[in-house]
């Protein structure tokens, strides 16, 4: 019987350890080659070279080849809300720009299918993604973010009027791209508790969720039934942010609060979940987030609001 140790120990040096499984008999090597996280062409490269190498090895005339990868890893994180019209997508954009300027590899699905809202605010609108092996490839947002959104998809403007099942369908291409380099994804979720929301939590397994409210009764009302939801479906809950929390008047500098204020704080208090913090009513977030310029990318003192939590989640993760 031939040794074929050195064999397995070349193409395993040559391969980068891709390559395993190997077995010799009447002439055919026949081993496995893990191609995780290649392209088409880097894969059929690869295979090419192992093949050429293994034959120069006495005793081998054929070689055959199975092709095996595994699906990357990544930690998926919902931010979520009971409502709309509360900043749910702004505190999304803004949280995977600050999670990458504290060194995580972030990136961002919009899952609001019906109203994708994310490439205005990273700006990445009018792009489209390109695609291989039936797997999107991920657009490159404001602030270095690999992104995908149904805005991506459908010309701007363009009304989406599909059933329950299409909407999950397109969620699950969103989740399902070529995420290379990419281990947590930030999932802008629609509101409310619907069919999207529960294919997430079903198919795509969330590790944690974030729950944003603004400061009224009648926001925190909505935002303990998507505390609800996650609870119920076993996703652990990250904590509760309290968006539009106070307004700095741009005159005299006073502050007030036109929705309340420490409501938020008070229902994570109320329910055991961890404060994140609060995002201030701002003219200027709202200015830079219509220009496609994340205040997380900017300034010390515009990002700080968004880096605050941002540190937070970071510290959620490496507990985990």
């Amino acid at each position: 019987m031939t040794d074929i140790a050195p064999l397995s120990a070349r193409l395993s040096e040559l391969s980068s350890a891709r390559a395993g499984g190997a077995r010799l008999r009447e002439g055919v090597l026949t081993l496995v080659l893990d191609v995780s996280g290649l392209g088409e062409q880097a894969r059929a490269d690869l295979a090419a070279l192992v093949e050429q190498e293994a034959l120069k090895f006495e005793g081998v005339v054929q070689v055959r080849i199975a092709q095996t990868s595994e699906k990357p890893s990544m930690t998926i994180i919902a931010v979520a809300s009971g409502k709309g019209g509360v900043g749910k997508s702004t505190l999304s954009a803004n949280l995977a720009v600050a999670l990458r300027r504290l060194g995580v590899r972030a990136g961002l699905v919009d899952a609001d299918i019906y109203g994708p809202s994310q490439p205005r605010l990273l700006a990445s609108e009018g792009q489209k993604p390109e695609a291989a092996d039936k797997r999107m490839f991920p657009i490159i947002g404001a602030g270095g973010v690999p992104m995908l959104s149904m805005g991506h998809l459908v010309e701007p403007g363009q009304a989406i009027a599909w059933r329950g099942p299409m909407a999950g369908n397109a969620l699950s291409q969103l989740v399902d791209a070529h995420w290379q380099g990419v281990n947590v994804l930030i999932v802008d979720m629609p509101p409310g508790t619907g069919d999207i929301q529960l294919s997430m939590v079903q198919k795509h397994k969330p590790a944690g969720a974030i729950i944003i409210s603004t400061p009224q009764d009648l926001a925190l009302i909505d935002a303990t039934r998507a505390v609800s939801l996650f609870t119920q479906a076993g996703v652990p809950l990250i904590g509760l942010v309290e968006n539009m929390a106070g307004y700095v008047c741009p005159h005299c500098g006073e502050i007030s609060n036109p929705f309340g204020s420490g409501g938020a704080e008070a229902e994570a208090a109320s329910i055991g979940a961890p404060f994140l913090g609060r995002i201030p009513l701002s003219i200027d977030i709202r200015e830079a987030s219509d220009a496609g310029q994340p205040p997380a990318a900017g300034s010390e003192a515009e990002a700080a609001p968004f880096m605050a939590v941002a540190t937070q989640i970071k510290a959620w993760l490496e507990r985990r």
